[in-house]
C-alpha cells in the first residue's frame, strides 16, 4: 500500500461495453488494492442494454471502490442503420456529459483527479472546471497510442483512402503498418467515426498524462519514442505512463460445463491444448466455423473452442460435451459427425467460457484469439502463444503487433474478415504453434514476457513506479490546491 495515497479519491470514466468496462474495473482494483486510493467508476449506461455491471462478476475491492451506473442515455435520435460502432459510443458518451458532471458535484469529497477512457476525451473540460488534474487511460498498446496520436498528422499527410496506399504507413517509434492493417475508424475517411477518431487523437494530448496498458520491457522502442523522438514529440508533450498489465484475476469455476471442462483439461498432456475463443462479440461466417472445425480436426492437436454459432440465437447445450452423456445431433454449422470424430480430441463449449482460468491451465499450449487487448494480456500473462485471428477494431494493428513486432503470435495469410481461411492454413497454425520449432520460440518468448509483466507490477517495478508518479503528481496538485 501507498500510505501517501490513503486520503486520495480518483473518478474513472468507463463508455459502455464489456471490452470497455472491463479495463476500467481493473485499473480502480489495483488503484485501490496496491495503492489505497478510493477510486469511483462512473459508467456511461443505455436506455437499449442493461447496465454493464449487471453483467460483469469481478472480484473487486469494494472497501475502496464504488460503481455508479450514470442515468441512461438515449441516441436513437442521432443514430441510422449504418452508424458505425465508434460513432456510437462517442455520441454515448458526449450526451452523457451533464450526467457526468452532476455526479462527480454531488460526490462529498472532491476527487483528486478524473481519468477518461479512451471514448470520454471529451469529458477533460469538466476537470478544468473542478480544477483537478486529468488522465485519460487507453487499455491498449503504445503502438496503438503512437497510431491514434499521431492520425491527425497522417490525416494531413494522406489524401486518399489508407488501405488503398501502395506503402506501408510510418508511425513514429512502431514498426510500418500496412494499410489493411488500420483500426476499424480509419478504413473510410468519409464516415463519421474517422472524425470521431481524428477528434480524439487532437484531445488525448491536451490530458495531463496518458495511461497505457503496457509495460516497458513489452514496448521499450515505442514507450522511447514517446520520450525523444522529435515528430511524437511535436506532438505529445504530456509524460506516456505505461502501467500493465493489468487484466482480470482467475475467477472461481462457474456453473456451465465449467467443471466437466476442467476434469476434461486435467486429463490432458501439458501444453498440448489450443485454446479457441473469439470472444464476446466474435461471431464468424457459417462457411468458416465449417473451414475451422476441419482445419482442427485435421490438425490432430487437441483443443478447447467456446463455439457461437453463426447467428444470435442461443447454442444449444445438448450439442456439446456433458458429464451425463454424450449427444451426436450435430448443428448444421459444423461438418457431419464432426463432434463424433473430435470428441476424444477437443472439448466444445457453448457461447462462453472461463477465459482466464482455461489459459492458466497448464495443458493449454496456444491460443486462438481473436486479438482484443484484455484476452492478449491474459494469454502473455498465462504463457501462452497464439494464433491471431482478429475481427474488428484495433485488433488487425493487435495481430502485426504480435506478429511482427513480439514474435509471440502467427497469423493467417489473409485478413480473416476479407476472405474465408481454409483448413489446411488453419491446420498448418495450428501444427505450427503446438508442434514446429517456430512454435517452441514463441512459446519461450511468450514465457520471458510473462515473468517480465510479473516483475513490472511488484512493488519497485518498472509499471509499479509508472503508477506510483502519476499518483504522487495527483497528490501533490491536490496539495497544492488545498494550500490555495
Amino acid at each position: 500500500m501507498d500510505s501517501s495515497c490513503n486520503n486520495l479519491h480518483v473518478v474513472i470514466i468507463s463508455s459502455p461495453g464489456m471490452g470497455h468496462l472491463i479495463p476500467a474495473l481493473v485499473l480502480a482494483n489495483r488503484l485501490a488494492a496496491t495503492h489505497d486510493v478510493r477510486v469511483t467508476v462512473l459508467i456511461v449506461t443505455t436506455a437499449v442494454s442493461p447496465p454493464e455491471s449487471k453483467l460483469l462478476k469481478l472480484p473487486l475491492h469494494r472497501e475502496l471502490v464504488e460503481i455508479i451506473e450514470l442515468p441512461p442515455v438515449d441516441i436513437s435520435h442521432l443514430v441510422g442503420p449504418t452508424t458505425q460502432v465508434v460513432t456510437q459510443l462517442c455520441l454515448m458518451t458526449r450526451e452523457a456529459v451533464p450526467f457526468i458532471r452532476s455526479a462527480v458535484a454531488a460526490m462529498d469529497r472532491r476527487p483528486g483527479a478524473l481519468i477518461a477512457d479512451l471514448f470520454s476525451t471529451e469529458t477533460f473540460p469538466i476537470a478544468a472546471e473542478f480544477n483537478i488534474p486529468k488522465y485519460v487511460y487507453i487499455p491498449t498498446t503504445a503502438w496503438f497510442t503512437a497510431l491514434i496520436v499521431y492520425s491527425p498528422v497522417l490525416d494531413q499527410e494522406i489524401n486518399s483512402q489508407y488501405v488503398d496506399q501502395p506503402q506501408h504507413l510510418r508511425i513514429p517509434g512502431c514498426k510500418p503498418v500496412r494499410p489493411e492493417d488500420v483500426v476499424d475508424p480509419m478504413l473510410d475517411r468519409t464516415d463519421q467515426q474517422y472524425s470521431e477518431y481524428i477528434r480524439m487523437g487532437k484531445e488525448i494530448p491536451l490530458f495531463d498524462g496518458i495511461l497505457v496498458n503496457s509495460w516497458e520491457d513489452l514496448e521499450p522502442i515505442t514507450l522511447q519514442a514517446f520520450r525523444e523522438n522529435e515528430a511524437l514529440g511535436s506532438i505529445v508533450k504530456v509524460p506516456v505512463y505505461p502501467i500493465g498489465p493489468l487484466r482480470r484475476p482467475i475467477e472461481p469455476a462457474g456453473p456451465e460445463n465449467s467443471s466437466d471442462l476442467i476434469c476434461w483439461l486435467d486429463r490432458q498432456p501439458n501444453e498440448s491444448v489450443i485454446f479457441v475463443s473469439f470472444g464476446s462479440g466474435g461471431m464468424l461466417s457459417k462457411e468458416q466455423i465449417t473451414e475451422l472445425a476441419w482445419g482442427l480436426e485435421l490438425s490432430r492437436q487437441r483443443f478447447v473452442w467456446v463455439v457461437r454459432p453463426p447467428t444470435k440465437d442461443r447454442v444449444d447445450d445438448a450439442f456439446f460435451n456433458k458429464s451425463d452423456g454424450y449427444n451426436d445431433c450435430t448443428p448444421d454449422y459444423l461438418p457431419e459427425g464432426f463432434l463424433t470424430r473430435a470428441h476424444d480430441l477437443g472439448f466444445l463449449v457453448p457461447m462462453w467460457a472461463q477465459q482466464v482460468e482455461i489459459l492458466n491451465h497448464p495443458s493449454v499450449g496456444g491460443f486462438l484469439s481473436h486479438c482484443g487487448w484484455n484476452s492478449i494480456l491474459e494469454s502473455i500473462t498465462s504463457g501462452v502463444p497464439m494464433i491471431a485471428w482478429p475481427l474488428y477494431s484495433e485488433q488487425r494493428l493487435n495481430a502485426a503487433f504480435l506478429t511482427e513486432e513480439l514474435g509471440v503470435a502467427v497469423r493467417p495469410e489473409v485478413l480473416p474478415t476479407k476472405q474465408v481461411v481454409g483448413r489446411g492454413e488453419i491446420q498448418t497454425l495450428g501444427r505450427t504453434v503446438m508442434q514446429d520449432k517456430a512454435g517452441q520460440a514463441m512459446r519461450d518468448k511468450v514465457k520471458q514476457l510473462k515473468i517480465s509483466a510479473t516483475n513490472g507490477l511488484k512493488h519497485g517495478g518498472a509499471s509499479h513506479k509508472s503508477m506510483s508518479e502519476v499518483l504522487s503528481k495527483i497528490v501533490h496538485a491536490k496539495y497544492n490546491v488545498d494550500e490555495n
